[in-house]
């Protein structure tokens, strides 16, 4: 089977978090036993990034391959979010952030859910995006080599639901028509 990955982030303790913003603060959340979470807890700067591939562009020379992306990166110190009622609210706007609607149906965290999740608020400090789109910019010489060039467009897209096999409820409208603004 092929490797599907083809983005990654080198930086200590990189994971895949989900986050909501709230303002001029990010929000990100896991397990306090986690390197990334624990080390975040303790107030340090943080670096946190999200980036879409949009598509893998094919050069003549090995040299100007390249892939049309938005990024976005936001540098600030986080802090652990230690009060009861913030971290709920925290948690609201990841869940909602992730699928409008969802926060009002789903079960809260309880007493032990709760002090088992690390959620950190990062202030936005700085921020900055990068965009690249188009197609491959080669060297003027290559231009008139025999190899391909371009792009392969790379998308996302959202299926059917997959209901658990243990569920009776109906799907609910937001989740059946679930969108995401720029996927």
């Amino acid at each position: 089977m092929a490797h599907v990955g083809i983005v990654a982030e080198g930086r200590p303790y990189v994971i895949p978090v989900l986050y909501a913003r709230n303002g001029t603060e990010l929000y990100v959340h896991g397990s306090p036993l986690s390197r990334l979470l624990g080390t975040l807890a303790q107030g340090v700067p943080m670096c946190l990034t999200v980036t879409l591939v949009d598509g893998l562009v094919f050069a003549r020379s090995a040299f100007h391959h390249s892939m049309n992306y938005r990024s976005v990166v936001v540098l600030g110190d986080g802090y652990p979010i230690a009060d009861r009622e913030e971290k709920l609210e925290a948690l609201r706007m990841i869940v909602e952030h992730v699928a409008a609607g969802r926060a009002g149906e789903a079960r809260e965290p309880d007493h032990q859910e709760l002090k088992a999740t690390e959620v950190v608020a990062l202030p936005i400090r700085e921020a900055s995006a990068k965009i690249r789109t188009g197609p491959p910019v080669d060297a003027a010489d290559d231009y008139a080599l025999p190899v391909w060039a371009g792009e392969v467009p790379v998308r996302t897209r959202f299926e059917e639901p997959v209901p658990d096999t243990r569920c009776t409820e109906p799907v609910p409208t937001y989740i059946r028509d679930y969108r995401r603004a720029y996927a």
